[in-house]
């Protein structure tokens, strides 16, 4: 059965709220990432405001994970929205809807809904996103921090303990930021592939059924992968191992080598047998 949706009301309109996202994420490595993040998000005085930063890199290297994690880690319900090429602006904010009683509901966001509760709003993918739909947004990145829903009327403003981040991917499938969005959006963190120790260390977090041999092979293949600047990324690693082991339970052949071989073949495909140990 789902939970029942909170409703809140401002200025005369109702507005069902969006639910908090739990996973169980937890990040591992790369600390400064961490550090930089919680720095972004402090507030020094009273008159002082919490930035809105930018996470960059990869996809596969762990940004939706470190923004959730630290979240998470300052006590907050944390709202993840996942921005697309066809979000429109009232997908960021309001959006009316048809109840069963055939009369329209207007529903909050998790953007919003993080905004009136306090939480931690994470946009991921961002760059996916057009600049018709960014421009919702602006008023809420500087120091007005508030929303204008041309839906409602309402003009929403975000609770002192509300916190933003965006993550961008770097790939070719992106718009380039506007501006005046980009200069909002600061600081800057790059979060690059972690250190072969770390991402052994995420590999046994997120694969605690896994023998240690296969994870440290999976390791070094993503390891020489990295030095030559491949894209291949712990997550594949993940689905790499995750995928040997269902072989090797299911399959009377007890081969390690080939069952990593066939994860890697399904998973990324031939060409990146170049990576794996001779």
């Amino acid at each position: 059965m789902a939970a029942k949706q909170d409703v809140i009301v401002i200025e005369g309109v109702e507005l069902h709220l969006s639910h908090p996202d739990e996973f169980p994420m937890k990040w591992v490595g790369q600390q400064e990432c961490w550090k930089q993040l919680l720095a972004a998000w402090m507030v020094v005085e009273p008159d002082d405001i919490p930035m809105n930063p930018r996470l960059v890199g990869k996809p596969g290297v762990g940004k939706t994970t470190l923004a959730y994690a630290a979240g998470k880690f300052l006590g907050k319900e944390v709202y993840i929205f996942q921005a697309t090429m066809d979000t429109r602006p009232e997908d960021l904010l309001i959006t009316p809807v048809i109840s069963p009683d055939a009369k329209i509901q207007y529903v909050a966001s998790p953007l919003v809904t993080a905004m009136i509760r306090g939480g931690v709003c994470v946009l991921d993918e961002g760059n996916r996103m057009s600049e018709k739909a960014w421009a919702s947004l602006a008023p809420l990145l500087d120091h007005r921090r508030y929303i204008e829903s041309i839906v409602t009327g309402l003009k929403i403003k975000a609770h002192p303990d509300f916190r933003f981040v965006a993550t961008l991917n770097e790939d070719a499938s992106t718009y380039e930021l506007p501006e005046y969005i980009h200069s909002r959006l600061q600081p800057q963190i790059l979060v690059d592939f972690p250190e072969r120790e770390e991402e052994l260390r995420i590999l046994r977090e997120n694969l605690p059924f896994c023998e240690e041999e296969i994870l440290r092979y999976v390791v070094d293949f993503l390891q020489r992968a990295h030095q030559a600047d491949e894209r291949y990324t712990v997550r594949d690693g993940i689905n790499i191992a995750r995928y040997a082991v269902k072989l090797l339970r299911q399959s009377s052949r007890k081969d390690m080598r080939w069952a990593l071989r066939e994860g890697v073949r399904m998973i990324l495909g031939e060409e990146a047998f170049h990576y794996l140990e001779k």
